[in-house]
């Protein structure tokens, strides 16, 4: 899927930057059980140990895929994974979703089912992919919604770019409104990200003078390669559970049971800490103060993957979750999350209860770090900002013609997915002025 591409290529020239594979292909890669337990340094012990990616790479434009072809880990992906096509979309949703989406159906959903099989237990679907043009918003949840037509009980988890006022395509309304009902419908749980915030954060890394290799590195960087690099960075903690060893590790399909209260309510903020990938002065610091100050730095606004604050005036938490990962113990996590208790505002059922995870094994580069993941009533300041930005290109009837011609596709998908979106809104705002219920104690006459 669109950028989903991208951020896959982060994630590998991340790690050949890190010199230790370990981290990023444990869960991502399929190993014949013939190889044994390697400890993988680097992509020739992969591709000696003929290791396979379990991945899927889906994109209508094959010059995206093609880089996979040609570059140093052409050996890792399967070829017979890879489906593409050209042109690529148009920038138009209805052709990604509709045109693309009923072509390719019955070749995505081979292609997954072959990988699926080669999985021991399957955990889950990760997607990632952006929504502002036509094939990662379109195909993108073409595909969410292949996924759960075909694996209904396996939860679906979607890593989505949202282009937040960072648009370079005309379209990017349309796509994101009507991407974001599928979105709602069809996903266990999203994480979105904005451009914006993404980029704001690999400039504030580029100014800190104590963390001069990481600012080496995003100036060496490709286009978009460092701001994927923060997207890859809270996937691997998302997922470190499930690889590595821990005293309170916690699982993927954990979150969608303590984070979404309600269905279509699952919409999750993000932030991790450090967010330098790169090692930096902060593993000098003393071990408390160390600990503090990574639950400090993620409940930052400068450290969240959105500009919407989670702990804004008159919003309120549905759930939280805090993944500690290398030398937090359970002492610091108890100390600090004290605090966000007493910091955040919650509803009158979601505070006592706090998700936490412990993995021994940390981030490349760090002695500690920390993924922040929060289901806030905030999340409607981005849909409100979808509608508006909707209702500007719409209200002028711009463009919707290259929309209308697509088989399949009618305007009335742009008044329901504009009211779907409008509904998440609404149940945010609900959520928010909901009283606790005061129930008087029984007097026996």
């Amino acid at each position: 899927m669109s950028n989903g591409m991208d951020l896959l290529r982060m994630q590998k020239d991340h790690v050949k930057n890190t010199k230790d594979l370990s981290d990023a292909f444990h869960s991502f890669f399929h190993v014949p059980e013939s190889v044994g337990d390697l400890s993988f340094k680097t992509i020739y012990d992969l591709n000696a140990a003929k290791v396979k990616a379990r991945a899927v790479l889906i994109d209508m434009e094959d010059s995206v895929v093609s880089r996979f072809k040609q570059g140093p880990l052409r050996g890792i992906f399967d070829q017979s994974c890879s489906i593409t096509s050209y042109p690529g979309s148009g920038n138009n949703w209805a052709v990604g979703y509709h045109a693309h989406g009923t072509e390719y159906r019955n070749q995505i959903d081979e292609t997954i089912r072959r990988v699926a099989e080669k999985c021991d237990s399957l955990h889950g679907f990760l997607i990632t992919h952006s929504v502002g043009g036509g094939t990662g918003s379109g195909l993108g949840t073409a595909t969410l919604s292949f996924l759960q037509d075909s694996y209904p009980h396996v939860d679906r988890f979607a890593s989505c770019v949202f282009p937040a006022g960072s648009e370079d395509v005309v379209t990017a309304p349309y796509n994101v409104i009507l991407a974001t009902r599928e979105l709602i419908d069809h996903a266990t749980c999203v994480f979105p990200a904005e451009n914006k915030a993404l980029l704001e954060i690999c400039n504030a890394q580029m100014l800190k003078r104590e963390n001069a290799d990481q600012a080496l590195y995003n100036g060496t960087c490709r286009p978009f390669q460092d701001m994927n690099s923060i997207i890859v960075n809270m996937l691997l903690h998302l997922t470190s559970g499930s690889r590595f060893p821990g005293s309170l590790n916690m699982d993927m399909n954990e979150l969608a049971t303590n984070l979404v209260a309600y269905p279509t309510l699952h919409f999750v903020f993000s932030s991790v800490s450090p967010v330098a990938l790169t090692a930096s002065t902060m593993t000098t610091i003393p071990g408390t103060k160390m600990q503090d100050e990574l639950f400090i730095d993620a409940w930052s606004r400068s450290n969240q993957l959105l500009k919407a604050d989670p702990f804004s005036p008159g919003s309120v938490i549905l759930g939280a979750a805090h993944i500690a990962r290398g030398t937090t113990s359970l002492t610091d996590m108890r100390r600090n999350i004290r605090k966000f208790q007493n910091k955040a505002k919650f509803t009158a059922w979601s505070k006592e209860a706090m998700k936490i995870g412990l993995c021994c094994v940390p981030p490349f580069g760090h002695t500690a770090s920390l993924l922040c993941l929060l289901n806030s009533t905030a999340m409607s300041r981005m849909f409100e900002t979808i509608v508006r930005q909707f209702d500007k290109l719409y209200s002028r009837k711009a463009h919707i013609h290259h929309y209308l011609t697509v088989n399949g596709f009618e305007n009335e998908h742009f008044i329901e997915s504009r009211e779907s979106t409008l509904n998440i809104v609404k149940r945010y705002q609900e959520l928010q002025g909901q009283q606790p219920i005061k129930v008087p104690r029984l007097h026996l006459k």
